[in-house]
């Protein structure tokens, strides 16, 4: 299966479970990479026919600063949703990290799912 993936997507929020982290605006890093049919694309050369990775982007950038949550868990979760709005995502895996805050470590979590959604086309 062909996959589409972003790499390092800074984006910024208030997340998190500790007294005080969502008073302040803090950094978030997300990876992601989904699993689609990239044919037709690869034939056709025409945006339609992929996923637009930069309205992608746009759109988990602004889940990320639009909400609030205390476990990356349940943020992860919800840019998942996101991601299986598209219905030709086959199945997707996404990196939530929240850097620098662990006296220089970063802790992260990964979930990799099926998209419930998913049309075989």
């Amino acid at each position: 299966m062909d996959r589409i993936a972003l790499h390092r997507i800074r984006a910024y929020g208030r997340h998190g479970a500790d007294p005080g982290e969502r008073e302040e605006i803090q950094p978030f890093e997300i990876d992601l990479a989904a699993e689609v049919n990239l044919r037709r694309a690869s034939e056709s050369d025409r945006l339609a026919d992929t996923i637009d990775y930069a309205a992608l982007h746009a759109r988990l950038v602004q889940i990320v600063a639009d909400t609030s949550y205390a476990l990356l868990e349940r943020l992860a979760a919800e840019l998942l949703g996101a991601v299986f709005e598209d219905h030709r995502i086959v199945r997707a895996e996404i990196t939530v990290a929240k850097p620098a805050i662990l006296d220089g470590a970063t802790p992260s979590v990964m979930l990799e799912r099926v998209n419930p959604n998913y049309e075989q086309q």
